[in-house]
């Protein structure tokens, strides 16, 4: 037998134990123990979430079926009834994220998301340092609209262009470890450019509803709130990515020269804007725009009221709605360059990802299975005595463990597993739930070390220019940088944004 075959038989054995090892230690957990005499939701709950921890965590399943347990598991234990338990799986921001999601697939469609990041190339210009952000700053803008995966597939082939039309002409090994440089900077830059808007990723979703389920008094968390939060931070994030690759990549003086035809060749070939971009960018601008606006802005002494005051219940509106909305218009918008057609049509949504739409739907139902079942208050009280551990400090190892997990398993599945239990820990602590919940969901998009942690660093691993050791050196810096720094903001801006104070525990949080 081969070496690829005994591998090949390890790994069909190892995934059948995981496969059955789940429900049975589910099971074993009801049958041998009782986490709360005389509330045995509480054991049954805590008995579905260690299945659903160890098929998400693993991946031995589809991560979309693990979050399908709720639906069949919590009528049959008594946790939540049949009928209540799928409205988790349709809500507000389901159809945030897919609003959203169809505006995206407006922009791939019509080809208005090449044309934004080849713009930004040519204004950055050819100098290797400004080149090096020309290609990080379009992917991380885009990346806060539009997938990660999508942004990077787009942008990695103009670099490769640029880099194989050098590299004809020269053989210059400085250039070959800038081209390392360049790649791991498009990679890094979609992951931290989606932690900048509420849609830009998953985890950005999952702990919105997470949070407004296990705390229904909490103020909203809008699009307009994470933002302001949010997009300072991934500025700061991608100057000190920026910096570090420059620092490693970028030598001193500089010894090549890039030829700029590569992209402004590309660039002239796109043509003047077409009717419909024009259309689908009016559409992405105004949504844009409507987000920002909607809640209205307080700052001090100064109160701009949003838009939906404008309305005779305000508070019925959310982001999902202007998400919707303008999904719609894209739907009504006639096409000129394809007679007939319109500038969305139903077909163009085949690529909407469904399976995410049910794994957020399936750690909305666990959070709310965590408060049905009174678990969130069990774990809370076993862990009250961690109250002395200085916040900075918890807060850092909150964002190293969320940051190292996620290297080997989901964004979006590590966060449906840990904010219901750092939502459960701040409780305990009588901390502010923001505190250890933001940091948590910002860090589960940090994965920077490993090919597999996520699809950017995949694609642009599959170049065959990196090697693991070089990812593993250069992501782990950055980790730690995004860890700190993603500390110091929650502590200092985050007081600003969310009311975070670390003297008072809110009267919504309470149990």
């Amino acid at each position: 037998m081969t070496e690829d075959a005994r591998a090949s038989v390890a790994r069909r054995r190892l995934d059948a134990a995981l496969l059955l090892g789940a429900p049975a230690c589910g099971l074993a957990l009801m049958l041998f123990v009782d986490l709360e005499p005389g509330a045995p939701l509480v054991t049954r709950t805590a008995a579905i979430t260690v299945w659903m921890a160890i098929w998400w965590l693993t991946g031995v399943v589809p991560l979309a079926v693990t979050a399908l347990l709720p639906l069949v598991l919590f009528p049959a234990l008594g946790v939540m009834p049949a009928d209540k338990t799928p409205s988790y799986y349709v809500n507000d921001v389901i159809f945030l994220f897919l609003g959203g999601f169809m505006v995206a697939l407006a922009m791939e469609r019509w080809n208005l998301h090449r044309r934004i990041a080849l713009a930004m190339l040519v204004f950055f210009g050819v100098h290797p340092r400004r080149m090096l952000l020309g290609f990080m700053a379009p992917t991380f803008f885009l990346s806060m609209w539009i997938s990660n995966t999508a942004t990077t597939m787009m942008i990695v082939p103009i670099a490769m262009a640029m880099i194989v039309r050098f590299e004809q002409t020269h053989n210059d090994p400085a250039f070959k470890r800038y081209a390392v440089g360049l790649l791991l900077g498009i990679a890094y830059s979609a992951s931290i450019g989606g932690v900048a808007t509420l849609i830009g990723t998953p985890p950005n979703l999952a702990f919105t509803r997470i949070f407004a389920e296990m705390f229904p008094q909490a103020p909203e968390i809008s699009f307009l709130t994470w933002f302001l939060f949010g997009a300072p931070l991934a500025l700061v994030l991608l100057a000190a990515l920026w910096g570090l690759l420059v620092m490693i990549f970028c030598p001193s003086r500089e010894r090549f020269h890039i030829d700029p035809g590569v992209v402004r060749d590309q660039y002239r070939a796109l043509g003047p804007m077409n009717y419909e971009e024009r259309a689908v960018a009016t559409v992405f601008a105004l949504m844009a725009v409507l987000w920002l606006t909607r809640p209205g802005i307080a700052i001090g002494g100064l109160s701009i009221p949003g838009w939906a005051g404008a309305f005779p219940y305000p508070e019925y509106l959310r982001d999902g709605v202007v998400a919707i909305a303008m999904a719609i218009i894209l739907f009504m918008l006639p096409s000129r360059g394809e007679s007939g057609k319109r500038i969305m049509d139903w077909a163009a949504t085949r690529d909407l990802p469904w399976d995410i739409v049910l794994l957020l739907g399936g750690g909305f139902a666990l959070a709310a299975g965590f408060q049905a079942s009174g678990l969130s208050v069990w774990v809370g009280e076993r862990l009250a005595g961690l109250a002395d551990l200085n916040p900075a400090g918890m807060v850092l190892m909150v964002c190293l463990i969320a940051a190292l997990l996620t290297e080997f398993t989901s964004n979006s599945a590590t966060a449906q597993v840990l904010l219901p239990i750092v939502g459960t820990l701040a409780i305990g602590l009588r901390l502010h739930p923001l505190l250890l919940m933001i940091p948590t969901t910002f860090a589960c998009s940090f994965a920077f070390m490993l090919p597999v942690a996520t699809p950017p660093n995949a694609i642009v691993f599959g170049t065959r220019r990196l090697t693991v050791p070089t990812m593993v050196h250069v992501g782990g810096i950055l980790i730690l940088v995004c860890a700190i720094a993603l500390t110091a903001a929650i502590l200092t801006l985050g007081r600003l944004v969310f009311g975070i104070d670390l003297a008072e525990f809110p009267a919504w949080a309470a149990p």
